[in-house]
């Protein structure tokens, strides 16, 4: 190959020069631009954490990043939130009252003490049976007829707790009462007392052959129990 002369190695350093400035020149204007976008893009952004010109950290605001539709999302959460809620209670509501209710119904065992038969053939002319109904002690007297006489000849007048005999029987011959003194409870005793019934020993009570409350501090009549005669012969109480 010829040796250049030194014209044509002055065209290729100028050549060579001129490409190099072009080079430069592109790459300065990719950089410039590539940060014009940066700068853009930091404009644009708006650090939650400054609040006009003032310095150190506030409390952040991110209003502007809050949906639009939030608060409605918001009602409707807290909308089934009750909803729920109120149904959980109401069917807990409902669980306990249930369970309430089936513990106090009464039992089979207490239903079948609610009613006592009472065999009435057993019991003499004249005589008294003390029998346990609901855990309370109940009289019945078969009365003579001399007995029947004798209540019914006394004048409710001069009673404390005036009553005929009639209002207390349903059978003239049978007298059911509650065995228990109405003054405060004591069981008296039976063809005792001043009038040939019964007698309360705890404060004195004197009872008449029909139950009614004669002399002492008792204030009403023996109590008589809810009863029928269902069939000849058959007491039933209760």
């Amino acid at each position: 190959m010829a040796p250049l002369t030194n014209a044509t190695r002055v065209c290729l350093r100028s050549a060579a020069a001129s490409k190099a400035t072009a080079v430069r020149a592109a790459a300065l204007s990719t950089t410039a631009a590539a940060r014009g976008d940066s700068a853009t893009a930091y404009t644009q952004y708006s650090s939650p954490f400054k609040q006009g010109g003032s310095k150190g950290s506030k409390i952040p605001d991110f209003g502007k990043y809050v949906s639009k539709n939030a608060g409605d999302s918001n009602k409707l959460v807290s909308y089934f939130m009750v909803g729920a809620m109120g149904a959980i209670t109401a069917a807990g509501a409902k669980s306990t009252v249930q369970e309430f209710l089936v513990n106090m119904s009464a039992s089979a065992d207490v239903l079948a003490m609610a009613k006592v038969e009472v065999d009435m053939n057993n019991i003499p002319e004249g005589k008294n049976v003390i029998i346990k109904w609901r855990g309370k002690p109940i009289f019945i007297r078969h009365r003579t007829q001399e007995e029947i006489a004798e209540a019914n000849k006394v004048n409710i007048a001069s009673l404390r707790d005036p009553e005929t005999d009639d209002q207390r029987v349903k059978n003239p011959e049978w007298l059911v009462m509650l065995g228990v003194c109405t003054h405060l409870g004591c069981v008296p005793i039976g063809e005792a007392g001043d009038y040939g019934g019964w007698f309360c020993p705890c404060h004195g009570s004197h009872y008449d052959i029909s139950g009614r409350i004669r002399k002492g501090p008792a204030p009403l009549n023996l109590e008589v129990p809810p009863y029928d005669f269902p069939e000849e012969g058959k007491l039933v109480i209760g």
